[in-house]
């Protein structure tokens, strides 16, 4: 059976930041830290071994597949620095439109540096992609 490799851990987001080799990566990730964290109403959690998550939901694919995974996060790789909203929201995309420099791929967008974005955006982006998993992965209670 498959298992998850990115799950939720107890290691702490400012050591692993601390350890991000660039001083200027470094500092940007503090700064993300404090607009997703303000955005998104969520402490940040280690998610896996790179990835700082905010808020999480459990999701269940049609193949069966399910999980759990953070609502948003982002991660202050060597190249670049990787952000991570919903997919298939049409709302992302214009948003995305109105980010700055970054590029997309599948699931991740990725930018080199805070600077290059316009952080009000950076804001919305957080909070749609939240109300959309939300809505997507109702919570049973």
């Amino acid at each position: 059976m498959y298992e998850l490799k990115t799950k939720e851990t107890d290691n702490s987001v400012m050591d692993f930041i601390e350890q991000v080799d660039s001083p200027k990566k470094r500092e940007d990730a503090c700064r993300l830290l404090d607009i997703f964290t303000e955005a998104s109403g969520f402490t940040a959690k280690m998610w896996g071994s790179s990835i700082i998550g905010f808020g999480s939901y459990h999701y269940k694919y049609a193949s069966g597949h399910e999980g759990d995974a953070p609502l948003v996060g982002f991660s202050p790789r060597k190249a670049k620095i990787s952000l991570y909203f919903a997919t298939g929201d049409e709302e992302r995309e214009e948003l995305l439109g109105r980010l700055g420099k970054h590029t997309s791929g599948k699931a991740c967008v990725y930018i080199n540096k805070v600077a290059d974005i316009d952080v009000e955006v950076l804001k919305a982006l957080i909070q749609r992609s939240i109300v959309f998993l939300r809505d997507m992965y109702p919570e049973k209670n």
